[in-house]
Order: C-alpha cells, then structure tokens, then sequence
C-alpha cells in the first residue's frame, strides 16, 4: 500500500522534470486562466520567474492580445484546440515576442496546454545575418570611410588641446577630456581597420563601464533633456571581447536612437542587461548568453527599412552614412554574437547577444556552458 501511495508523487516529480527540461516553451492555465504551470523555456520567453506569474491570470502578463484571448475562451468552450502562426505577444515593459502557438485542451481539471514556439528570434537571425559577398562589400566600404576620416581626426585632437589650454575652469577641462580621449581611440581603430585584418585580443570587458562611457559620450553631443535610464543586473560575469570594438558598436546603435529621437518629446533611451538561457547564435548553442536592449521610445524604423538596416549604405537620414549599423554588427558577429532590431511606432530595441566566452572558445560540436 506505502508503494502504491507513494507513486502518484513519483509520477508528478517525473512531469515535472520532463517538463522544465523541454526546449518548447509550455503554460498550463486552468478554464479560468490561471497560470498554474510553466516551464523554464516559457520564464525565458516571457521574461518572468515562475514564482512571481505562477496563480495569476495570463491576460495580466499579455497586454493588449485580446484577439488571442478571444481564441483560447472559444476553445475552452467549444473543448476544441487550434494553432496560430506568428502571433505577437506583447509583454510588460513594452517588450513583444512573436511566436507560433498550439493550445490544446485538458480534461482533468480542465484547462489549456499552451506551447509556444519563438520565431523573433528566428527572424531577427535571418534579417541580421550577412553573405560572404555583403561583408566583403562592408569591409570595403568601412576601409574607405576609414581612411577619409584619419585626417581629420589629427585636427580635432588639436584643437581640443589648445581649447584645453585656453579653459579658465577645471570643470570644462572635462569635456575636452572626452574629445581627445575619443579621437585617440578613434584614430586606434581606424589603424586597426586599415591595417591588414588580424583576429581581436580578447580580455575580459565589464560591460557595465562600457555602457557608461557611451552615455557619458551622448550626453556631451545631444540635448539635456534626454533621458537615460539604466536596468543593469549586476551580477552578469564579464564578457570577453575588445573593449574599444564593443563601445563602438554600442555607440553607433545609441547615437542612431538619439538622433531618431530630435522631434520625440519626453525622449527615452533605456539600456538593459540580462542572461538569456538557451539561445543559439549561428550553429552555437549556449546554455547562457548576455543580452543587452537598447530601446527608444521614437517614432520606430520605417517598414521599408527594417529589412535593410544593417546593410550598408542604407541610411533613414539623408545625412547619414549607412555604416553605423553595418559596424556594429560586424564587429558584435566577430565577437561570437548576433545583433537583432524589432520596431514599431514608440519602441524600438536593438538587441545585443554576446557570449560569455571568447570567440576562440567556440566550438560548433558542442554546447558552450
């Protein structure tokens, strides 16, 4: 009798195990919708721990999905399960994650069986990626852009020295600080770019103080009235990378959102960092990578662009050049990582994923822990 006892529990433990360890994001709701179970994949998907969603109602954590919700009650009542393709989720925090769902129906108690299959991410992937043919087209082009700017640069760092000299407060003395420091590191980078291509030393880079800097760089060079805000988790490890390469990728995706923001009132740029578990960049699997958001709340990128926005030369500004963007993702592809867009009107997040390991790590037979 304890045997026979004692197996429903075993047999729960057993579900329960199966399904954190699935790779499909699951929800259990019951006919009322009420979270009651879902697995580790579907925490990711939706940027929540189970603890603080498990006993609520889904329509609290789905904003503004009422067609979805108009679905699963027609489910539940007519006990009929469906699948819909590519249906945007939009999450607290503005975030909006597309998916493929199959929702199928449960007996005892009744209820729905939601699984979730991302293709954001998917999509975002394929919409980033670049042909041997554009990165060599890119490489081109950032050499010869390269090579127009070195000059200049040799002026504007003495200039800003005899400026430095000319300052009768030690305060102002910082801001052309800024300016020297950032050409020197500018004329380093482009050595580096008109150089003959070599593999990036990696060091350990705390991405916290990069993020910094870029504000710190931004703050100089657009109106006050911006406003940064910062959801930084500290206990992200350190990634391994260039420091100067990724401050600059980060700059070009940052200056873009505040130039994109010159008309937007109450303009917000919010930097964000978290781990993200399983993902996969290229043929790479990682248990754990860094995410970092970059978000505006500006007018968005228009449809007929957000194809193209990482190809070279193609610019929403007429004065813009086209390259920022195709730099930044060249130089977050050579650090092991992939750099994805989604826009819309009042919210656009450029997202970064970097491994935690150097690139010189990665291996495509294997899972990076």
């Amino acid at each position: 009798m304890n045997q026979v006892r004692k197996r429903p529990a075993n047999t729960q433990k057993l579900a329960e195990h199966l399904l954190g360890s699935l790779m499909t994001a699951v929800i259990v709701l019951d006919e009322r919708f009420t979270i009651k179970k879902l697995n580790s994949a579907a925490e990711d998907l939706l940027h929540v721990s189970a603890n603080a969603v498990l006993g609520s109602l889904l329509t609290d954590l789905l904003l503004g999905n009422d067609e979805l919700v108009t679905s699963l009650r027609q489910a539940v009542t007519d006990d009929q399960p469906f699948t819909a393709r590519n249906v945007a989720l939009q999450l607290p925090e503005n975030t909006i994650e597309e998916v493929d769902l199959t929702v199928s129906n449960l007996e005892t108690p009744k209820g729905l069986l939601l699984e979730l299959h991302p293709t954001s991410r998917i999509n975002s992937i394929s919409q980033g990626s670049f042909t041997d043919e554009q990165q060599i087209t890119t490489r081109s082009l950032i050499r010869g852009l390269a090579h127009e700017v070195k000059n200049p640069l040799g002026g504007i760092r003495g200039a800003a020295q005899l400026l430095e000299r000319a300052l009768p407060e030690t305060e102002l003395r910082e801001y052309t600080h800024v300016i020297i420091s950032e050409a020197d590191r500018l004329r380093d980078l482009v050595d580096r770019m008109l150089g003959p291509w070599q593999p990036m030393q990696f060091e350990p880079v705390n991405l916290i103080e990069a993020l910094e800097r870029v504000i710190h760089i931004l703050q100089g060079e657009f109106h006050a009235d911006l406003q940064w805000q910062r959801d930084y988790d500290p206990s992200l490890p350190e990634v391994q990378g260039s420091k100067d390469q990724l401050i600059q990728a980060i700059l070009n995706i940052a200056r873009n959102a505040c130039q994109a923001l010159q008309q937007t009132e109450r303009a917000r740029i919010v930097f964000k960092t978290r781990v993200v578990r399983q993902f996969t960049i290229g043929s790479v699997r990682h248990k754990q990578i860094m995410h970092l958001s970059i978000t505006d709340n500006g007018p968005g990128i228009p449809e007929d662009l957000i194809d193209r926005v990482f190809f070279p030369m193609i610019s929403g500004r007429s004065e813009g050049s086209g390259l920022g963007l195709s730099i930044s993702q060249n130089i977050v592809g050579q650090h092991g990582g992939t750099l994805q867009v989604a826009s819309r009107p009042g919210n656009t997040t450029f997202s970064v994923y970097l491994p935690f390991s150097g690139l010189n790590q990665l291996s495509e037979s294997r899972e990076i822990i």
